[in-house]
């Protein structure tokens, strides 16, 4: 339930669904299992998995939801090979020539053939929505992903009136000011790996891991036109992760002292300990975003 990413979108107009609305909202479009012919589903799942019982997870007006996706795994190389050899067998006893209209119908004929034999594979991803901050949060580094969950909700909902955060002043001039500087702005502490690129549309791209980043070496690649576009961040004693400059958060990591605060909460109760961890994780993305927002300048305001 951690999340591990976060990938950030503002409301444009203020949130005022309520949770019994938003969870019966959800219900229409309810995870399903694909049947023997379905090539993929994608719907709502209970927030906290199999400990759960309801879509929708709401606490301190947070709310958590989960979408679940299921996927045929049918690889394109056998239905090639199928078809390959169903148009080779068709041509030697009709002594013609398959036409590509007649090759689509073989096709969707193997495909329903060997769909109900296909493995399939599973996938959640998770999202907060917080009404107060006006902000929706996708746990997923792709933003392919997160759209798709976007677009599910919408659906639901009716309508989701949300861009991504964007900055008033570009994030790669601010990372570059700081590392230019050697330091960050409390309660931000520099950590060892950042990502420089070149100003040019076809220019380098250098990689620091487990490196001091106020040495002489990188500050040169800085001195050379080059600017920050990953910066690995500590904030205060309880979270770390990367910022990109397209104001993606990434290897979310909250330390294990932090964690360790709800270890004594209800421990006969699952449910309870992770409403516990939930107010706690949203929490401190809360206050984290707050202070990044601020020290990066503030967010740009969008229309849809």
């Amino acid at each position: 339930m951690w999340f591990k990413n976060l990938t950030l979108y503002r409301f444009n107009k203020p949130f005022a669904i309520e949770t019994e609305q938003l969870e019966q909202a959800l219900e229409a479009y309810q995870f399903h299992p694909c049947s023997s012919q379905d090539i993929s589903k994608f719907g709502f799942s209970k927030a906290f998995g199999k400990i759960g019982q309801s879509l929708v997870h709401s606490a301190n007006q947070r709310h958590l939801i989960c979408a679940t996706k299921e996927e045929k795994i049918l690889p394109s190389q056998v239905i090639k090979e199928a078809l390959e050899e169903k148009v080779a067998l068709l041509e030697d006893e009709e002594n013609r020539k398959i036409t590509k209209k007649e090759k689509d119908a073989l096709k969707d004929e193997i495909t329903t053939t060997l769909l109900p034999r296909a493995f399939s594979r599973r996938s959640q991803i998770h999202a907060v929505i917080l009404p107060e901050q006006q902000l929706l949060i996708v746990d997923s580094s792709s933003a392919t992903k997160a759209e798709e969950l976007l677009a599910l909700l919408r659906k639901a909902i009716g309508s989701l009136p949300v861009v991504p955060v964007s900055f008033a002043t570009p994030i790669e001039l601010q990372l570059t000011d700081w590392l230019k500087q050697g330091e960050l702005p409390v309660p931000f502490y520099m950590q060892d790996e950042a990502e420089l690129k070149s100003a040019a549309d076809e220019g380098g791209i250098v990689r620091f891991k487990q490196q001091n980043l106020t040495e002489d070496e990188v500050l040169a690649h800085l001195e050379a036109g080059k600017q920050v576009h990953k910066l690995a961040i500590q904030f205060e004693q309880s979270i770390s992760f990367v910022l990109q400059s397209d104001a993606g958060i990434r290897r979310l990591k909250f330390a294990e002292e932090f964690r360790a605060q709800t270890d004594d909460v209800a421990g006969e109760d699952p449910l309870a300990k992770l409403d516990a961890d939930f107010v706690l994780m949203t929490g401190e993305i809360i206050a984290l975003l707050n202070t990044l927002f601020i020290k990066l300048g503030g967010v740009e305001e969008q229309s849809i």
